[in-house]
């Protein structure tokens, strides 16, 4: 059986209002909604879409596994479990020893991913070409080249037929079409799709479906972060707006202020 590995990771949800801890040692999440990333919901989507259309090729096939996967605490479980209702069909998740700090720095996100691809060997790894939270955008490009496989980035369309992969890219001068041989690496634009909703009796079979959980010990990894966070500090509170009558009244106030 082939197998597709899709990584996801738990963010604050993006309609909920982001909040700078007291102390600025970072962002406050105690109480606040916490969702799939929005880019990553695409990959899964993706992905679920990939084995619907049951291509035909001799790799990715209707008959397809699709293992979800991702890094953080218990309550990423959640997460894990409404993928698993949109139709992953098992889950992983990789914990932090106990009363340590997470570190999800794009390389040690690679290198886990890594060793699960190591693992469980499938045909594809698509993930969300950024997280909402640091928007590194880097975790694709380096797994790809710690795995010694190719990537097609920025995807706005993806295509699977023997054994290979045509892929619509999204770059600066407009439209980039590459083809790239399976096994590879997949990131994905918001573009690409529309997740869909997840339904009650899907989310009631969720519940069912495994979800296997493992440490960075189990996987041979060490976390050694990189990046230190000094201090977070909110934006500047947007200053009140003045009303002018007209044309003339609006240079005399940027005059005042030094604008003109």
């Amino acid at each position: 059986m082939s197998k597709i590995l899709v990584c996801i990771k738990r963010v604050v949800d993006s309609n909920a209002r982001v909040r700078v801890k007291p102390d600025g040692s970072g962002i406050a999440t105690e109480g606040v909604k916490m969702s799939i990333n929005p880019f990553d919901e695409v990959a899964l989507e993706e992905a679920l879409r990939i084995k619907e259309r049951g291509t035909g090729a001799p790799r990715v096939t209707e008959n397809t596994e699709i293992i979800v996967a991702s890094i953080g605490p218990t309550d990423a479980q959640q997460q894990l479990r409404t993928a698993l209702a949109m139709g992953a069909d098992r889950a992983v998740l990789v914990q932090p020893p106990a009363g340590t700090e997470l570190s999800t720095e794009p390389l040690t996100v690679a290198r886990t991913i890594l060793a699960l691809t190591q693992r469980e060997q499938p045909q594809i790894v698509i993930l969300g070409r950024q997280a909402i939270d640091d928007d590194n955008s880097q975790t694709g490009q380096m797994l790809a080249a710690l795995w010694g496989r190719p990537q097609a980035t920025f995807a706005s369309k993806i295509e699977v037929r023997d054994g290979k992969a045509t892929v619509t890219r999204e770059v600066d001068a407009g439209l980039e079409t590459i083809e790239v041989e399976l096994p590879a690496v997949f990131t994905t634009d918001l573009r690409l799709n529309e997740p869909r909703y997840v339904q009650l009796p899907d989310i009631m079979k969720a519940k069912r479906k495994p979800l296997d959980t493992l440490s960075f010990a189990d996987l041979g990894i060490t976390p050694t972060p990189q990046v230190k966070i000094v201090r977070c500090d909110p934006p500047q509170v947007r200053q009140k707006g003045t009303k002018v009558k007209d044309a003339r009244e609006l240079v005399d106030a940027l005059k005042k202020k030094g604008l003109l």
